[in-house]
């Protein structure tokens, strides 16, 4: 059998939704992280605070309460690939298992389709969850980069190579950080892809809606609108 011939099964409806899950994912990734200056993303914004966090840092003694927030970053990259590698053990479980998903799925959509139909769509759910788990993984070891940097960071400010370290650490944060992000917008798109087991109309939805999520908490969020405010103390009026 040609590898081509398992998307034989596949309609025009079907390959589109393939098509605008993929562009979506694409194109809502490059969106986010390049941002234009006039209309940063909450990611651009927070990229700033890293840099800044770093450069404080180096007059902070001493620097346990840095050292406890790289910790808890650390904690989330870690949970987030376990859960992904539970994730992907549970899809190859279910395609070990694909009498029982055709059981449940044909209760909720009409006709018959060829079992490789279903392998095809579990594969790009694991696509995804493979790619979430690879980001995930990268970003804890640039954090743990980030941590051994700013133990070389001098603790007299006035030494030349502080600021230099401290600006080196920040940027390696934020390289780990936009890799965390990177795989929880995989791990978005891999629900929205388990829509597809229910045919392509509820991918199409199920792309549209997670897009529509992912623009709205990175440029219509309230978390975003906090950030904006100018950090001026007389422009904010108390209550």
């Amino acid at each position: 059998m040609s590898w081509t011939e398992p998307f034989a099964y596949f309609n025009g409806l079907d390959m589109a939704a393939l098509a605008l899950l993929f562009g979506s994912w694409a194109i809502t990734g490059f969106a986010i992280d390049h941002a234009p200056k006039g209309r940063p993303s909450v990611s651009r914004l927070m990229a700033q605070y890293r840099r800044e966090w770093m450069v404080v840092m180096i007059s902070r003694d001493p620097r346990i309460f840095d050292a406890h927030i790289l910790g808890t970053l650390r904690q989330g990259t870690s949970f987030f690939a376990s859960a992904t590698l539970i994730a992907i053990g549970g899809s190859l479980a279910l395609l070990g298992d694909l009498d029982r998903v055709i059981g449940i799925a044909g209760d909720l959509t009409p006709g018959q389709e060829p079992i490789v139909v279903w392998e095809l769509k579990i594969l790009v759910i694991l696509l995804f969850l493979a790619n979430a788990f690879l980001k995930f993984v990268w970003s804890n070891r640039l954090f743990g980069y980030c941590a051994v940097v700013m133990a070389a960071v001098p603790n007299d400010a006035s030494d030349p190579r502080a600021i230099v370290r401290a600006r080196k650490a920040g940027e390696i944060n934020i390289t780990a950080a936009r890799g965390f992000n990177r795989g929880l917008r995989s791990l978005y798109f891999a629900l929205a892809t388990a829509a597809w087991l229910l045919g392509s109309e509820a991918l199409l939805v199920a792309t549209a809606v997670t897009v529509l999520l992912l623009l709205r908490r990175e440029f219509a969020s309230q978390s975003r609108a906090v950030l904006m405010q100018p950090d001026d103390a007389t422009t904010h009026t108390q209550t």
